[in-house]
C-alpha cells in the first residue's frame, strides 16, 4: 500500500484530518508529520519533516496544507529532492503532476471548498507524469 506523507500547519489542520479520511477511503496509508492542533505554530517544522521523508526515500508523496499554501510550500522546495506544487483547483493538480512531476501537493486551507480539495487530492493521487519535453524542462530546474 503507498503511504502519503502529510504536513499541515495549524491554519491547515483542519483540512488535512479531512484528507486523512479521503486517503483511507481511496486506500491509502499515510504518515501525519504535524501539527496536530489549531493552536499556532510554525509551518517549516512539518514540512522539512515531510520533505525530509521523501528525500530520504521513506515516502514517494506529499500532501500539505497552511494557511495560504505559500509559506510551507517555499519551504518544501528549499529541499533538493522536492517538486512541491500550489493547487486549488483539480486542473492544477493535474498538471502539477502531468508537466511538472510535482511529489508533493499543497494546497491553501484558508482558501480552498472542500470539495475543490478533495477533487485536488484524488487527482493529484491519480495522475501520472508524462515526461517527454517535460522531463528537459524539470532537468533544467537548477539543484542546489
Amino acid at each position: 500500500m503507498k503511504k502519503i506523507g502529510l504536513a499541515s500547519d495549524h491554519a491547515g489542520y483542519p483540512l488535512k484530518e479531512q484528507v486523512k479520511e479521503w486517503l483511507k477511503e481511496m486506500g491509502y496509508d499515510f504518515v501525519d508529520f504535524g501539527t496536530n492542533s489549531t493552536e499556532s505554530c510554525n509551518y517549516p517544522e512539518f514540512a522539512h519533516a515531510l520533505a525530509n521523508a521523501i528525500e530520504n526515500g521513506e515516502l514517494t508523496t506529499g500532501i500539505a496544507i497552511c494557511g495560504t499554501g505559500n509559506g510551507i510550500n517555499m519551504t518544501l522546495n528549499h529541499h533538493t529532492a522536492i517538486r512541491s506544487a500550489l493547487c486549488w483547483m483539480p486542473e492544477i493538480a493535474a498538471l502539477a503532476r502531468q508537466h511538472n512531476d510535482a511529489n508533493v501537493m499543497v494546497m491553501p486551507g484558508r482558501f480552498i471548498a472542500t470539495d475543490s480539495a478533495k477533487e485536488c487530492v484524488t487527482t493529484f493521487l491519480n495522475t501520472a507524469f508524462e515526461g517527454g519535453r517535460h522531463q528537459a524542462r524539470i532537468d533544467a530546474i537548477p539543484v542546489k
